[in-house]
């Protein structure tokens, strides 16, 4: 946490991979906490109802069908602090736990799946309106078969997140999520684990082994990518630098956009009278040079 505050991330949330149902209600319960002392924003539970093809680093043996009774009690372990959950759509279930969650104020996002044109339209058709992580854990794009990532892209309704590593996703393909939809429906995330600001070494993620070699995190057995080691201050530089965007469009779609979609606008996200006094300066080269969170300054200009 204090990491990514110095690297001008003030507000967290954090999210759970896929772990047994009690597994993850006791972390819902514990990240609760930190939510009630103010140090994260809300939960995220990632897994457990994502599809075994494009499960990715979480454990193909634990994830689960989705089940309206079952995430509720969930939500219930969160206190009020879930904030979103990740759901394949093509999943026997899952469209009515994406109209559950949205009926509960819990953002249905739409992610490590295996969904076609057709599926991902009925998850956002019951309530979905987030992307997690675009392009990664989901069919490519075609030009016959457009999958989730066109139906995703197209509909106004979803904001669709990117990680900006330079790992994830080419930056041609970030050039073009972001030229479809906008500032105002884009947002960068940094899917960072555990590993993030401490070397290249040996970590776990939930369950799963991960090598990071070259920054780069993988799971040990099988190759596939195990989130990431970025920081925000990184992929709002790599976003002017290496993709284009002005200034004020970068802030939005690291600051304003997250905000709003996860309900928090009125409090942060922009630099207004009556929002919390979180600020993060920078050089002109867009290095972290100061951090005030909540009018205390974490990191002094």
């Amino acid at each position: 946490m204090a990491l990514h505050r110095r690297h001008g991330t003030t507000t967290t949330v954090a999210s759970l991979v896929t772990d047994t149902v009690e597994g993850l209600t006791r972390a819902a319960a514990a990240l609760a906490e930190l939510c009630d002392e103010g140090l994260l924003a809300g939960v995220h539970f990632e897994g457990p109802y994502i599809a075994k093809a494009r499960c990715g680093a979480h454990d193909p043996t634990l994830l689960r069908e989705p089940s309206p009774q079952e995430f509720a009690g969930l939500v219930k372990a969160a206190r009020g602090h879930a904030r979103m959950v990740t759901i394949a759509p093509e999943l026997p279930g899952a469209l009515d736990t994406i109209r559950m969650a949205a009926d509960e104020g819990v953002i249905a996002a739409i992610g490590h799946s295996d969904a076609d044109y057709e599926q991902t339209i009925a998850g956002i058709d019951a309530g979905a309106t987030v992307a997690t992580h675009l392009y990664n854990a989901m069919p490519p794009l075609g030009h016959r078969a457009p999958g989730p990532v066109a139906a995703l892209l197209d509909d106004e309704r979803v904001t669709v997140e990117l990680i900006n590593d330079g790992v994830h996703v080419h930056a041609a393909m970030l050039r073009l999520a972001y030229e479809v939809a906008g500032p105002g429906r884009t947002m960068l995330v940094t899917d960072a684990m555990s590993a993030t600001g401490l070397g290249d070494g040996d970590y776990v993620l939930g369950p799963m082994q991960v090598h990071v070699r070259d920054g780069v995190a993988r799971l040990a057995e099988g190759g596939s990518i195990a989130g990431s080691t970025l920081t925000m201050d990184v992929a709002f530089r790599r976003a002017v630098q290496e993709l284009g965007m002005s200034l004020p469009d970068a802030v939005q779609v690291t600051s304003l956009t997250p905000a709003r979609v996860l309900g928090l606008a009125d409090r942060i996200g922009s630099i207004a009278v009556g929002k919390a006094a979180d600020l993060v300066v920078l050089s002109d080269s867009l290095q972290v040079d100061g951090v005030l969170k909540d009018g205390v300054w974490i990191m002094e200009p």
